[in-house]
């Protein structure tokens, strides 16, 4: 048997949401009527939220796609509306949508502003980078040109080392992976084209300074030095050829090479 479904009347979907709506505005002023300590508050209250649930899935799907989980999102939002049922006043004569809204995505934008930076850094630099985007577009309005950091800083009532400081932070929002391939075929990583550590940097600054710290020392400490180290011979072969005892040669050896030492620790 073929089942011929009823066609949708959209003004009986408009009344279902409608009477959804007032349902979940009665809850909250139920909520807002009873005292804290009413054995029935704390069940009226879930009911009040899981109402408007709706409201705070669909303020979390705005912020989709931009990076972090949905279901995360959700949980954000869920929590700020928690925190907007918990602080409404209704003798304040504002409706709980309005009071709401403002509540879960200010939540969703703390969450993205504390929990999506690469590296953490101050609140204040986030803070920062978010004005000085902000004054960027403004100016390129008014201005009809780019602004400079001297613009900014006088929009937004700062030094120019402050708006360079939160440019600079800025850049710690996103970070790329060392694993990131860096050629056509993904043979080689971001990681692979880091330099390490030049040990020949500190050779050579050694042996500029090794110069001035030999003519430092006497003549004849200066012809054992070379003889030892540049001539490679022993003690005795030094010996023989400076006409003194092994003994005096490593005597001699040890006082200059002490020499040198110091003179290099000052030098370099």
């Amino acid at each position: 048997m073929t089942v011929i479904a009823a066609p949708v009347d959209s003004a009986d979907l408009a009344a279902d949401a409608s009477a959804t709506t007032d349902r979940a505005s009665e809850l909250i002023a139920a909520v807002a009527a009873l005292p804290a300590g009413h054995p029935s508050r704390a069940a009226v209250r879930d009911r009040a939220i899981e109402a408007w649930m709706p409201l705070a899935r669909h303020l979390a799907n705005r912020y989709a796609g931009r990076g972090e989980p949905i279901d995360d999102l959700f949980q954000v939002a869920v929590m700020g509306l928690i925190k907007a049922v918990d602080r409404f006043e209704a003798d304040r004569g504002v409706e709980f949508a309005g009071f709401a809204i403002p509540t879960i995505v200010g939540e969703l934008k703390r969450h993205f502003r504390d929990r999506t930076w690469s590296i953490r850094v101050p609140r204040r630099l986030q803070e920062l980078r978010l004005a000085i985007t902000a004054a960027n577009n403004t100016l390129s309005h008014t201005l009809g040109r780019s602004p400079t950091v001297a613009d900014v800083a006088d929009h937004l009532g700062v030094t120019e080392e402050e708006v360079l400081e939160g440019l600079e932070g800025a850049r710690a929002y996103n970070a790329t992976s060392l694993s990131t391939p860096v050629n056509a075929d993904g043979s080689t990583e971001l990681g692979d084209t880091l330099g390490g550590e030049d040990l020949g940097f500190e050779l050579t600054e050694t042996r500029l300074a090794l110069g001035p710290a030999l003519a430092k020392l006497d003549e004849r400490e200066q012809k054992i030095i070379a003889l030892r180290f540049y001539g490679n011979l022993t003690q005795s072969q030094i010996a023989e050829q400076v006409g003194i005892s092994q003994m005096h040669v490593s005597r001699l050896l040890t006082k200059a090479l002490a020499k040198l030492r110091g003179h290099l620790e000052l030098a370099v």
